[in-house]
């Protein structure tokens, strides 16, 4: 008995291990998949905003950072795909940024050359 006694304790200490292993590569999986998950919906929503035509550059670094988080995800390297799809947020985020201002300077322009005819026309008036 004395002799499986140290044994059992062995088997017991690696059951053990093994649990807290796979614990902690479980709780590494849920934060990268629900990383990345928020990340795919944040260059959805760039591209929603235009980011595609108005901020092209960052866009395309969003999708590829995606890309790599969705690969390095499958190949179950939970560190590299939840770094890899906080920077994709990241990209994203600035890209609708970008977007959304090219689009306020736009219309910001268009009110301002619909002023400058506006001008034109009562000064116009009022010469007569």
């Amino acid at each position: 008995m004395d002799k499986q006694s140290p044994i059992k304790g062995l088997v017991g200490g690696a059951a053990a291990a093994m649990l807290l292993v796979l614990v902690g590569c479980a709780s590494q999986k849920a934060p990268a998949t629900a990383d990345v998950a928020v990340s795919r919906n944040a260059v959805q929503n760039a591209v929603q905003a235009g980011a595609a035509e108005l901020a092209p550059a960052e866009i395309t670094a969003a999708r590829a950072k995606m890309m790599r988080a969705n690969e390095a995800l499958a190949a179950r390297d939970y560190k590299l795909a939840r770094e890899l799809a906080m920077q994709a947020q990241a990209d994203a985020q600035l890209a609708q940024s970008k977007a959304n201002s090219a689009k306020a300077t736009a219309a910001s322009d268009a009110l301002n050359e619909d002023l400058r005819v506006l001008r034109q026309e009562v000064e116009r008036a009022n010469s007569q």
